[in-house]
């Protein structure tokens, strides 16, 4: 059973129908009113500087009618459906800029291009991003659960940081939730809360690493409006990580954020903005390949 009664289950789908066939339209009134509400609290955090220390709402699990599955698995329904997502995702690539904001030092920024062929699981996806700096040219290619590098036709090791970066984005991401029972990964409902004004559902998934991710989703739109984790060095302080998903648009029957912005205990680090992705673009397995093969 979804998170919807039948009838409104129909209005949802009819709605949601309407919108991928009418992308200028796709922004309705209470997405807007979320977009601007992150926007809004994204811009007081990096004026801030530091994390918004100001408590959530507590949750309350009482309040909440529906199950985890309940509501994870209407959320893949506004996404795409289960079946339209393994469908039209199955390969494609994906151009966008990529701005770093490190500690010290001015803004980085890169062109990328991701190409893709998509796994029964995230484990087994493969993954190439190719990155264009102003001084240079690289790739970090993601195959079999290991990741290498590849810069001037040659394989080499990425950094460690660099490594973490890729497999914590690819892991605790957007996928992790819409393809958690691909990944065997376990979801439980926090409870209902409110943020900033927004009605929200707080879901926890646990993989079967043992990763754990928070989603905070929309009661109103059941899109994900942001995701939390926390990582750190063994035996070191652990960083909250925050990652924001904006600009929802639709893309072949499905929903994608077209702007990611992450926050490293409350820092701005990094905002991925996509100017194009096509789905269903044949990728070729040689370009996973190492080149020491």
């Amino acid at each position: 059973m979804l998170l919807f009664r039948p009838i409104l289950s129909l209005i949802a789908i009819a709605a949601f129908c309407v919108s991928m066939t009418l992308p200028v339209n796709i922004g309705a009134t209470a997405v807007q009113q979320e977009t601007k509400q992150q926007e809004s609290k994204q811009q007081e955090t990096k004026q801030n500087g530091k994390r918004d220390t100001k408590p959530a709402a507590k949750s309350d699990s009482k309040d909440t009618k529906f199950t985890a599955e309940q509501i994870v698995e209407s959320t893949i329904l506004i996404y795409g459906t289960r079946p339209g997502l393994e469908q039209i995702r199955r390969n494609g690539v994906e151009r966008g800029k990529i701005t770093r904001f490190p500690a010290t030092g001015n803004p980085e920024e890169a062109d990328y291009e991701r190409r893709f062929i998509r796994g029964e699981n995230l484990e087994k996806d493969k993954i190439r991003l190719d990155q264009k700096l102003p001084t240079m040219e690289y790739s970090l290619v993601f195959e079999d659960g290991k990741l290498f590098g590849v810069i001037n036709g040659a394989a080499f090791t990425p950094r460690q940081d660099a490594t973490t970066n890729f497999i914590s984005q690819h892991h605790h991401s957007l996928d992790s939730l819409l393809r958690y029972k691909e990944c065997g990964s376990t979801i439980t409902l926090v409870g209902k809360d409110a943020q900033k004004g927004l009605d929200l559902y707080v879901i926890d998934l646990l993989d079967k690493q043992q990763r754990k991710t928070r989603y905070y989703i929309s009661a109103k739109t059941l899109r994900v409006l942001w995701l939390e984790y926390e990582e750190g060095p063994p035996g070191g302080a652990a960083i909250k990580y925050q990652r924001k998903f904006l600009d929802y648009r639709a893309v072949q029957q499905t929903l994608v954020p077209y702007r990611i912005v992450l926050f490293e205990d409350g820092r701005q680090a990094q905002e991925t903005r996509v100017l194009t992705i096509t789905y269903g673009l044949k990728v070729s397995d040689s370009i996973f390949k190492s080149p020491t093969g």
